[in-house]
């Protein structure tokens, strides 16, 4: 990642009496074209969530900690003419909130989700002259710099470790809205179980919201109640609603064969019950990085305007979180990882991006 370093040009030392009355007018000069140059080389971005929130432990969360490192990194304040960012309670407020930190000079607002593509869209198209970042969409607009994933890549890491781990041949998978983006994470995830265990067969749902834990709880529970032993989400806030359920399982009965992945970051902290950790691992996904990508870019002077930034295996933006110790063929699980991951980085095997 570009640094650019801020500073300004060491003072001239100039000599006393009638050679420093002088140079005052030229003094004043360069103190003009000093406070020039900070104005030129400041650099505030900010970013709106979608309904999860700021801090669901998943997607608008890893966002966030990639501003707030940009920011660290870069010396920047949390607020106007730093970092900051602004919590969507419905998608009523996409366009409100995006209207809103351009109004506030910020030079880069981020919109995080698919959700906000067509605020995006409207808002880019008013304001011109301001500079957008979408992820997990593209807005064909020359102010606006489009990121996706290969969400498919991590989906199968994941569906590898279940298969492996499974000892029911039973697995969940629980998503959220339905759309392109959380399709390839099912997609993903469905060929890695088939390739690891083809006796294996996987329970897909959606509950149509990434905000709802409650649904998610519901969920996981018919699924463990059917037999299923590991269940995958990529639903947002909604999979807090999973670790609940496999938590309350594993209270119940601490011999339980119970698992759950997470997604996004990682998601361990969210399993933990006692002497255990029902959470298998997490499908990684780098918002962070690329939060921090596209800001570095852009404050460097090379913003990728109207073009698409694309994050799989092969660019580290996709991944797969450390195996629980606690799964008894963690290295037999550890060896298929990497040697699928090799596949998919040498281009041996493409991983599919749709169900069908």
């Amino acid at each position: 990642m570009k640094k650019r370093k801020f500073g300004l040009a060491l003072s001239l030392v100039l000599a006393a009496g009638t050679v420093l009355g002088a140079c005052g007018s030229n003094n004043d000069e360069n103190d003009n074209a000093a406070e020039g140059d900070k104005e030129k080389d400041s650099f505030s971005v900010a970013m709106v969530t979608d309904v999860g929130g700021v801090d669901d432990k998943s997607f608008n969360q890893s966002a966030w900690e990639g501003l707030q490192a940009f920011g660290k990194e870069n010396s920047l304040e949390k607020g106007e003419g730093g970092y900051d960012y602004l919590q969507s309670q419905s998608d009523a407020d996409y366009a409100t909130n995006l209207n809103s930190l351009t109004r506030k000079g910020f030079d880069l607002v981020f919109g995080i989700g698919f959700m906000m593509e067509g605020a995006i869209d409207e808002i880019a198209k008013q304001q011109t002259d301001a500079h957008f970042a979408i992820v997990d969409a593209v807005v064909d607009e020359p102010n606006v710099a489009s990121i996706t994933f290969k969400e498919q890549e991590a989906g199968f890491l994941a569906g590898v470790a279940a298969g492996k781990a499974t000892k029911s041949n039973k697995i969940g998978f629980i998503g959220g809205v339905e759309s392109e983006v959380i399709a390839r994470f099912q997609a993903g995830f469905e060929a890695g179980v088939k390739e690891s265990n083809p006796e294996a067969t996987v329970d897909s749902q959606y509950s149509g919201a990434f905000d709802k834990p409650e649904l998610g709880k519901t969920i996981a529970n018919k699924m463990y109640s059917s037999g299923a032993d590991v269940v995958f989400h990529a639903a947002g806030g909604t999979g807090a609603g999973l670790f609940t359920e496999a938590k309350e399982l594993k209270e119940k009965d601490p011999s339980s064969y119970i698992w759950a992945i997470g997604v996004d970051s990682d998601q361990a902290a969210e399993g933990k019950v006692g002497d255990h950790n029902i959470v298998l691992t997490s499908a990684l996904k780098g918002v962070s990085t690329a939060v921090q990508d596209i800001s570095a870019k852009a404050k460097d002077g090379n913003f990728p305007g109207g073009e698409t930034t694309v994050y799989g295996l092969a660019e580290d933006g996709v991944g797969l979180a450390t195996i629980n110790e606690e799964v008894e063929n963690k290295a037999d699980i550890d060896a298929a990882i990497e040697e699928w991951t090799a596949k998919i980085k040498n281009g041996e095997y493409t991983v599919p991006d749709t169900v069908k």
